[in-house]
Order: C-alpha cells, then sequence, then structure tokens
C-alpha cells in the first residue's frame, strides 16, 4: 500500500497543471496507472478476472 500522505498529495489540485500525477484509486500505486479507468494494471487484472470490470474480458488461446 502507498503512503497515505502520497495519496492525499495526489489527490489535491497542484498548483501547476504539470505537477499532477496519476495513482490508482484502490491501492494508491503511481506507476502504470490507466486513466480510463484509474487503476494500475495490477488491481485492474484483478477486478477483470473476478468481472468486476463490465466489457473487460480477460483474453485466453
Amino acid at each position: 500500500m502507498a503512503k497515505k500522505a502520497l495519496v492525499e498529495k495526489a489527490a489535491r489540485k497542484p498548483k501547476y497543471a504539470v505537477r499532477g500525477y496519476t495513482r490508482c484509486q484502490r491501492c494508491g500505486r503511481p506507476r502504470s496507472v490507466y486513466r480510463v479507468f484509474g487503476l494500475c494494471r495490477i488491481c485492474l487484472r484483478q477486478m477483470a478476472h473476478r468481472g468486476e470490470l463490465p466489457g473487460i474480458t480477460k483474453s485466453s488461446w
């Protein structure tokens, strides 16, 4: 889990727009966040496996 202070800092509106960055809404991870979902790749994969994201299916062949 991410530090609570960093999650709160990311949620605030930055003084300059270029200073803003995305964090996963679920776990707070700062890297590899999909903007469309607001989730990191790990949370996105877990939720897709459980069927919690409508329209997303895990491909298998």
